[in-house]
C-alpha cells in the first residue's frame, strides 16, 4: 500500500507540478509558419518571391525555409546573403523572426536550371522553425509546378 501511494505522489508531482506539461508551463512555443508567393521561369532562370508568415500564438526567433527544384542548379547560381546551397537541387534560406500573427520580410532568389528545363517542379517547405510546435503544417509545404512560359505561378 506504501508503494502505490508514494507512486502516486510521484505521478501527481510529474503531472501537476511546477513546470509540469499538462499545466501548460514549460511546453514548447506554438507557432503556424506558412509561405506564400509566386515562382516564374523563362529559359531555365526561375525566379521566385516569398513571403514567411507565423499565424501562430508565439513569436518565431527565426525559421529556414527550403526551396527544392526536381532538376539540379547551374554550379554558378548566385544566392542572396540568407541562402545557401543544399546538393544539388536544393537551396536553404532564413526567415528572420517571425512575430505571432505578423510576417517576415520578402524573400526573392532566381537560380539558374541545368539545361532549361520546359518545366521544373519546386517544392517549398520548413525544415526548421526555431524549436516551436506547428499543428498545421500543410500551409507551410507547396509543390508548384512551373512552365518554362513567364507566367507567374501562386502558391
Amino acid at each position: 500500500m506504501r508503494v502505490l501511494c508514494v507512486g502516486a505522489v510521484v505521478l501527481g508531482a510529474v503531472l501537476w507540478g511546477s513546470g509540469g506539461a499538462v499545466a501548460g508551463r514549460g511546453a514548447a512555443p506554438e507557432a503556424d509558419v506558412a509561405y506564400h508567393g509566386q515562382v516564374a521561369m523563362t529559359r531555365g532562370l526561375a525566379a521566385i518571391s516569398l513571403t514567411p508568415e507565423n499565424h501562430g500564438a508565439d513569436d518565431v526567433p527565426g525559421a529556414t525555409v527550403r526551396l527544392l527544384w526536381s532538376v539540379p542548379l547551374e554550379d554558378a547560381t548566385r544566392l542572396p546573403d540568407s541562402c545557401v546551397r543544399s546538393g544539388g537541387r536544393g537551396v536553404l534560406c532564413r526567415t528572420g523572426a517571425l512575430p505571432a500573427g505578423g510576417r517576415g520580410e520578402r524573400l526573392d532568389l532566381a537560380v539558374r536550371l541545368r539545361g532549361e528545363p520546359r518545366e521544373v517542379t519546386v517544392t517549398v517547405g520548413t525544415v526548421w522553425n526555431g524549436g516551436a510546435v506547428d499543428r498545421n503544417p500543410r500551409n507551410n509545404e507547396h509543390a508548384v509546378l512551373v512552365l518554362d512560359t513567364g507566367d507567374s505561378y501562386y502558391f
